[in-house]
């Protein structure tokens, strides 16, 4: 496997590198973790809220694209990050390709592990986004 250093040569200053994590990020941590990078997830966000039970799956999701719009608009635009736990649904990476979108920002890796939903997978690898073997679980 080509080394860190590789897979973010040609994007500027690591610091700045914006990656996304699918499935099980035990593995692909242990590539990103040495980078100087906020390390994000939506488990992490919920701690300082009150927590109230949404009514359905529908409220859940509701609920977490609104927590995770709150930290990706407030952080600086410059700012790099490792993203885990979301997108975790192909709505998800779709809003949240809008979102980069409006603040003309690319994502510079996705790493796929095992457990990563297969529809998100297939959605960053026609994007072209997609570095290393990608194991997702079918869903």
């Amino acid at each position: 496997m080509a080394g860190i250093s590789d897979l973010f040569s040609g994007y500027g200053p690591v610091a700045k590198a914006r990656v996304l994590v699918l499935g099980s990020p035990a593995a692909a941590l242990n590539q990103v973790c040495s980078l100087n990078l906020e390390h994000v997830s939506p488990t992490r966000l919920k701690g300082p809220e009150i927590s109230r039970r949404p009514a359905n799956a529908a409220a859940e999701e509701a609920h977490l694209l609104a927590r995770m719009r709150r930290w990706f608009f407030a952080r600086k635009p410059d700012a790099g990050f490792v993203l885990t736990d979301f997108p975790a649904t192909l709505l998800q990476a779709k809003v949240f390709d809008e979102w980069l979108d409006a603040r003309d920002e690319p994502l510079h890796a996705v790493l796929a592990g095992p457990g990563a939903n297969e529809l998100v997978v297939e959605h960053y690898r026609t994007l072209g986004l997609l570095h290393g073997p990608g194991t997702p679980a079918t869903s």
